[in-house]
């Protein structure tokens, strides 16, 4: 746990061994630097011999008159205490002992820790009854029941134990430091392991904090020391081949390392910005392995995948996928890629830049400071004598107009735009410049999708049934048929989120004889939209409304995917 001056000031504990004598003024300015950052108030008063855990312990208990305790004698069988109660220590400074009626009996070490005890009653719906025990030994029990947290805890502890001197400007700084190699690379594993899509190195004016984005959603995951971020920030620009000196503009760079225990070969997107209090560093890890997939594994119906199919078997032709950043549309342009690729056929993508690599595929990164854009080269590509082509990005005239000639001479051609539904992507093409008899020759598949996180087995039916779903915000015809929708609970291996993974939700709309021609007329969005319903086109709240009664996602989900559309 990570602590400001302010904290410090208002600690319990702190006024506690002021007003005994045992904290002396010396010791509190001390305290309340920024060189205690990563530890809570136990903590640093015992690692820095202020008191031993045991005096501090004894003098708590006195003072507050809390039950004193010797955690050692205590039998950590926990019997008669569920998973649940359990795994709400999980992170804190506190280890549950026993459950009395609708009261937790708790070990601290400071039980003026709101903080703690605050937590501890969200994540029980209990009252928190405090039993002081040392220091040490709440540290040995917490780290004999939760491994992974020891290694955390130890390898934050050794961060923080080191001597952080600010560099000079212009000097390199020196991150050969053992503990700071070993803590980037333990949250580079720990992101693997807990399925993340990307990395937040954070420095605000009085923390540091490191955050996991899983399923769409970010994860707070430790507090290093706020005196490492600029090691730390180092040895991330070392190891992606990034300038360490310069600390003032943006930098881009990738790392590929071997993690896991399957050793897979991970790489990572590095992205750097200076912010007011020191570099936010981002990684994305990009897992071919799980990227590419097939396509009912993407979460396609049966009839948007037959569509998929239909539109990937000719000759030639454009296929859009649309949707926000974070959607999934490169995972989606892969597997259709990889359904295309054998050895008969020339493939080639250009992007900025190539998150994931297949063997059989010629990619090229652009690059736009020594002017290889989009359009270069793409031009580039059409004189490889290429089948098929994937444009990371149409965005721009030029870029359009060149992959829609492409399509018209006989090459396939993939692409993203970002645009809400799959209508809205004729009519961003039309405000870009490109002709309507053009957009309607060369586009034969639109597909619009979002993600959505998927429920965990610990799921529970919806207390309301299916008039849940009859809402007029989510539809205003739901058949009320013997099927109930599922919510969100949360166990241990949804680390208490109640999701476990995502899938899509997708409008995937052919561009038939009677699209076409409403394009060429100039047709309205809402008249385009109205033709798709006509010639049953699922809306994506359709494809989700399907995954709800399937029980795969909630409704809550599909809401929040689908708010805009």
């Amino acid at each position: 746990m990570s602590i400001s001056s302010a904290v410090v000031k208002s600690s319990g504990l702190v006024r506690a061994l002021t007003a005994k004598g045992i904290l002396e003024a010396a010791q509190l300015d001390r305290l309340t630097t920024e060189e205690v950052q990563g530890h809570s108030v136990a903590e640093w008063i015992v690692n820095n011999n202020i008191v031993s855990a045991e005096v501090l312990a004894s003098s708590v208990a006195q003072h507050f008159g809390y039950p004193l305790l010797d955690l050692s004698q205590f039998d950590d069988a926990r019997d008669g205490l569920d998973n649940d109660l359990i795994q709400a220590e999980k992170g804190l400074e506190a280890f549950v002992l026993s459950r009395r009626q609708g009261a937790l009996s708790v070990a601290m070490a400071d039980p003026t820790d709101l903080s703690t005890i605050q937590q501890l009653k969200f994540r029980t719906q209990l009252q928190v009854e405090p039993v002081v025990v040392e220091y040490d030994k709440l540290l040995t029990r917490i780290e004999k029941n939760d491994p992974s947290q020891s290694m955390d805890n130890g390898l934050l502890t050794e961060v923080a134990s080191e001597s952080f001197k600010p560099s000079n400007e212009g000097d390199e700084p020196d991150v050969d430091d053992a503990p700071i190699v070993r803590f980037v690379q333990r949250v580079l594993s720990d992101a693997l392991k807990k399925g993340a899509s990307d990395i937040h190195f954070e420095p605000y004016e009085k923390s540091y904090r490191v955050r996991f984005r899983i399923d769409g959603v970010l994860q707070e995951t430790s507090q290093p020391p706020l005196a490492a971020k600029s090691k730390i920030a180092a040895r991330i620009k070392i190891m992606s081949s990034l300038n360490t000196t310069e600390t003032r503009i943006p930098q881009d760079g990738r790392i590929r390392m071997t993690l896991g225990a399957d050793e897979r070969k991970i790489d990572f997107r590095v992205s750097t910005l200076p912010t007011l209090f020191g570099e936010k560093i981002v990684m994305r890890l990009l897992d071919s392995s799980k990227s590419l997939l097939k396509l009912e594994q993407l979460g396609f119906e049966n009839v948007q995948r037959d569509a998929i199919e239909k539109a990937l078997a000719k000759p030639h032709g454009m296929i859009l996928v649309t949707g926000p950043t974070g959607s999934g549309k490169t995972v989606s342009l892969y597997t259709f890629l990889q359904m295309l690729n054998n050895d008969s056929i020339n493939i080639s993508t250009v992007e900025d830049p190539a998150e994931i690599n297949l063997p059989g595929i010629n990619q090229v990164n652009i690059n736009e400071r020594i002017g290889l854009t989009f359009a270069k080269a793409l031009r580039a590509l059409l004189r490889q004598d290429p089948d098929v082509i994937m444009v990371g990005e149409i965005r721009d005239l030029e870029t359009a107009d060149i992959s829609i000639k492409a399509s018209q001479t006989g090459h396939k051609v993939l692409s993203t735009l970002h645009t809400n539904d799959a209508v809205s992507t004729i009519i961003r093409l039309k405000n870009m410049g490109v002709e309507t008899f053009n957009i309607s020759s060369s586009v034969s598949l639109i597909i619009a999708q979002r993600l959505v996180r998927k429920l965990c087995s610990c799921k529970s039916p919806h207390p309301q049934g299916p008039r849940a779903l009859t809402t007029p915000s989510l539809t205003s015809n739901v058949p009320q048929e013997d099927w109930t929708p599922f919510c969100a609970v949360g166990c241990e291996t949804c680390n208490g989120t109640g999701y476990l993974g995502r899938t899509g939700i997708y409008e995937v709309l052919p561009v038939s004889e009677g699209m076409q021609e409403l394009i060429i007329s100039g047709a309205s969005a809402l008249d385009m939209e109205r033709l798709a319903r006509q010639e049953g086109i699922s809306s994506m709240r359709e494809s989700g409304l399907a995954k709800i009664r399937l029980g795969i996602t909630s409704i809550e989900e599909i809401l929040s995917a689908t708010k805009t559309d």
